[in-house]
C-alpha cells in the first residue's frame, strides 16, 4: 500500500513538472510574444504596480557648434495592466501608467529650479515632466478574423547565453498643443523621435511562474528644444541618453526621486486606475497646463 502511495506521489510531481513546463512562454506563438510583452512592460497579474527607474544626461545639437552637456536627467514610470478578453482576437493586456521626469543639476543630483540659457544667458524656471496619464492602446495577438498579427517589436538576434533583448524605435510627428492652428503651413509641430532598448535573462521572460520579467532599459529621446527653455524658435535640438531598470518597489528609488514624490506628488506612489479612459498628456502639454494654472497647485520645479 505505501509503494503505491508513493508511486503515485511520484507521478503526481512528474506530471506536474511538465505541466508548469508546457506552460511556459513560448516566443514563437503571437500568444506567446503578447505574454512576453506583457511581462517587460509589467506584470501578468492585474492591478499589480510595476515601476521603472531611470537616469542619464541631456545634450544640444546644433550646426557648426560643440554639443553641450545641458543637464542631467532622472525619471520613473509605474504602472499596471489589466487582462482585456478580444474574442477571436485572443486575450491581451491593458497598460496604464504615469511619470516623472526630472531635470536635474550635473553636480548636486537635486532637480533644477533655475538653468541659465547658454546662448541667451537668461536664468529660467525649469519644469519638470509630470505626465497622467501615459497609456497604451491595447495590442491583440490576432485580428477580427483570428490571423495572427506580424510583432512589430522584435526579440532581436539571438538569444545567447540566458539572455534576450529587443530594440524599437518610436518616430513622433504630431500636432504641438503649444502651436497655432496652421502647423502644417508654417510649422510648430512636435517632432521627436525615441529610441528604446530593452535586455533581460530569458528564464524570467519566458518562465510561467514569474509574474514580472527581470528588466533593464535603455532610453533616448531626440526632440525640439524644451519649451521652458525658451529658444524662440532657434535652429537645434535636444538629445537625451539614459538607462536604468524595474526596481522592486518604491523604496528601490534613489533618494532624489522619492523625496520629489513624497514633497511634490504623491499621486505618483501609483498608477492610474485600469479603467483610465483620459487623454495622453505630454511635456508640451504638461507645460502649456503649467503655465496657465490649470493642474496643480503644487509647483512642478
Amino acid at each position: 500500500m505505501k509503494t503505491k502511495l508513493l508511486v503515485a506521489g511520484l507521478l503526481a510531481t512528474l506530471f506536474a513538472g511538465t505541466g508548469n513546463a508546457a506552460d511556459a512562454i513560448d516566443l514563437n506563438t503571437p500568444e506567446g510574444a503578447n505574454q512576453a510583452m506583457r511581462k517587460i512592460m509589467c506584470s501578468t497579474q492585474d492591478a499589480e504596480p510595476v515601476i521603472y527607474w531611470w537616469k542619464g544626461k541631456a545634450f544640444s545639437r546644433r550646426m557648426g557648434e560643440k554639443d553641450k552637456h545641458l543637464f542631467n536627467v532622472e525619471g520613473m514610470n509605474v504602472r499596471t495592466c489589466t487582462t482585456v478578453d478580444g474574442g477571436k482576437r485572443g486575450e491581451s493586456y491593458k497598460l496604464v501608467t504615469r511619470e516623472i521626469l526630472l531635470y536635474t543639476d550635473p553636480k548636486t543630483g537635486e532637480p533644477l529650479q533655475k538653468w541659465t540659457n547658454p546662448w541667451t544667458d537668461e536664468e529660467l524656471d525649469v519644469i519638470q515632466v509630470t505626465n497622467d496619464p501615459v497609456n497604451q492602446k491595447v495590442r491583440f495577438p490576432r485580428d477580427e478574423n483570428g490571423k495572427p498579427y506580424p510583432w512589430t517589436s522584435k526579440f532581436a538576434g539571438e538569444m545567447r547565453q540566458g539572455n534576450w533583448w529587443m530594440t524599437f524605435p518610436v518616430p513622433l510627428f504630431y500636432h504641438n498643443v503649444l502651436g497655432g492652428d496652421y502647423q502644417k503651413q508654417v510649422g510648430g509641430v512636435y517632432h521627436a523621435t525615441e529610441m528604446f532598448n530593452f535586455s533581460g535573462d530569458v528564464e524570467s521572460l519566458t518562465s510561467a511562474d514569474t509574474r514580472t520579467a527581470k528588466v533593464f532599459v535603455g532610453w533616448v529621446r531626440i526632440s525640439d528644444w524644451l519649451p521652458w527653455m525658451m529658444m524662440s524658435g532657434r535652429e537645434g535640438s535636444i538629445y537625451i541618453h539614459a538607462g536604468g531598470h524595474k526596481v522592486d518597489d518604491f523604496d528601490d528609488m534613489g533618494e532624489t526621486m522619492k523625496k520629489y514624490i513624497n514633497d511634490v506628488a504623491p499621486l505618483y506612489k501609483t498608477p492610474p486606475p485600469v479603467d483610465d479612459e483620459r487623454a495622453n498628456e505630454t511635456s508640451w502639454s504638461t507645460y502649456k497646463d503649467d503655465v496657465e494654472g490649470a493642474k496643480f497647485t503644487t509647483p512642478r520645479h
